[in-house]
């Protein structure tokens, strides 16, 4: 008997339908999955098998003939090993097949018998949702993934002996999925941060237009700090954007077991022995890397100049673009990659040039080969970049406080709602997101206030690149303020903000 059961693959950060065919002939005891199917898959037959005996029913002693279907897109993961068992016992008469028809079914089993979560099922609804189907059968934990998605029902249970009795019965378990997530737990305040007024403000206005940000001081000077406080005065993710960024974290395999929905946004801090890969995304199986697991929030580079320069290089495209592209042979990936990126830098490699407190001791060949890591073109793409200085000790006691992080993020979320306004029609967007062309018609320049800003240029030898970002900076500054026009005032605060630009670090590279 011919049983087909109803899956999926996953491929970027979306789901493809599969449809898992099987049958049960012969006389001879095998098990054959067709269908390109990796070693994960091929491996499922063992727990599959023990899956069914331990659920007190029989495992056929014929031959079993899996077939997955489109047989020329590769199939990966442990998704499989519910709907193959399903499968197995409708060939063999213990389940209706007409019971499994509208539903997707994906689960890795034990060999309990123990229904286990799998990554990406958030997509896996969503597909199922497009494709006009009942719902998904899922493992307990990854109901709230399904539950994320409106129109399509969920049916989950904890162990294979349950599914079938209710597939049978059509009864299933009471179940109450937690939807969404707090990741990241309580949010450090920027109030914990003693002086550094200036840097805390470059703080602000990035939060405010969602510009990258790059920070340049000794040892202590507080630009960990800082950057680990910037989700904390960021604005909330929208539905749409909460919903991409837990696709991504479910195909990673990093959401909490039973959460679906994330609303913090992330914070991704990767170490700088990372490879290009692990930051961008790819791999034999490709899978989105740091960058697209910071979509939406900030990703964190510590030490920048310790990361090898051809790491740095390949953020360059996810960064312009918002979303990285991986090219393999069969098929081209896209993966979300719309971040804050959030740099971090001594002065040389033993952190001390230029500290009246500590003196250098790197050689100036040293100091010109570690500023040299950091291209001009990178640099270029990072809009405020400003150096810290080191705090004097009576300051530690003294220094004010300053605003606290809910403060602060109240006038984060009212500069952006000035961006919502002024780009509706776009679909929305940032101050550093929108094309440079609406920029410029949506929020012109006085010619006076251009003219200011070309003389900048000039001056310092800035590029058409750093013009632009300026520009952007100068309209976040004026939005925090609540005006209408950027002034004179803003685009000198913003020309403030790039002292560490291309002819300051890399004028030896």
């Amino acid at each position: 008997m011919l049983a087909k059961v109803q899956s999926a693959a996953l491929v970027g950060v979306d789901a493809r339908p599969v449809e898992v065919e099987l049958t049960v002939t012969g006389s001879m005891p095998s098990f054959d999955t067709v269908g390109l199917p990796e070693q994960s898959v091929r491996e499922a037959r063992v727990r599959v098998r023990s899956s069914i005996r331990e659920a007190g029913l029989r495992f056929p002693d014929r031959r079993v003939i899996v077939n997955l279907a489109p047989a020329d897109l590769r199939k990966d993961g442990t998704m499989y090993d519910l709907p193959v068992a399903l499968g197995i016992l409708a060939a063999q008469g213990d389940i209706e097949t007409r019971a499994l028809e509208g539903w997707v079914v994906v689960g890795e089993l034990s060999l309990s018998g123990e229904v286990r979560p799998v990554r990406g099922v958030l997509a896996v609804a969503e597909m199922a949702r497009a494709h006009g189907m009942r719902g998904v059968i899922c493992g307990a934990q990854n109901a709230g993934e399904v539950a994320v998605v409106q129109g399509i029902e969920v049916r989950a249970a904890r162990r294979l002996g349950e599914v079938v009795t209710s597939l049978r019965t059509g009864a299933w378990p009471s179940l109450e999925p937690s939807i969404e997530a707090d990741l990241l737990g309580p949010q450090p305040c920027l109030s914990d941060v003693r002086g550094q007024s200036h840097a805390k403000r470059a703080l602000e206005v990035a939060a405010a237009g969602g510009h990258n940000l790059l920070m340049a001081g000794t040892p202590g000077t507080g630009k960990t700090m800082l950057a680990r406080r910037l989700p904390g005065i960021l604005p909330p993710l929208e539905p749409d954007e909460a919903l991409t960024v837990s696709k991504i974290h479910s195909i990673s395999g990093l959401l909490p077991r039973g959460v679906g929905l994330m609303r913090q946004r992330p914070f991704r801090a990767p170490h700088h022995t990372g490879s290009a890969v692990s930051l961008v995304g790819g791999g034999a199986s490709p899978r989105p890397g740091e960058v697209s697991l910071a979509h939406g929030g900030v990703l964190f580079l510590d030490e920048l100049p310790e990361f090898p320069r051809a790491v740095l290089e390949s953020l360059r495209q996810p960064i312009e673009d918002g979303e990285v592209t991986i090219a393999r042979t069969r098929q081209v990936l896209r993966f979300p990659s719309r971040v804050m990126l959030v740099a971090a830098l001594n002065p040389c490699p033993c952190g001390w040039s230029g500290s009246e407190f500590h003196p250098c001791t790197c050689a100036p060949q040293t100091v010109e080969r570690y500023r040299g890591r950091l291209s001009g073109p990178l640099l270029d793409r990072i809009d405020i970049q400003i150096e810290l200085m080191p705090l004097p000790p009576r300051l530690l006691r003294d220094a004010p406080v300053g605003d606290a992080s809910a403060v602060v993020r109240e006038r984060v979320v009212q500069a952006r709602r000035q961006q919502a306004a002024r780009y509706h029609d776009l679909g929305g967007g940032t101050n550093a997101t929108v094309p440079m062309t609406e920029l410029r018609r949506r929020s012109p320049l006085a010619p006076a206030v251009h003219d200011r800003l070309l003389l900048a240029l000039e001056r310092f030898g800035l590029s058409p690149r750093a013009h632009d970002r300026i520009w952007r900076v100068a309209r976040s500054i004026a939005d925090l303020a609540g005006a209408k026009e950027v002034g004179t005032a803003e685009i000198g605060e913003a020309l403030q903000y790039r002292c560490f630009d291309r002819q300051a670090l890399v004028a030896a590279a």
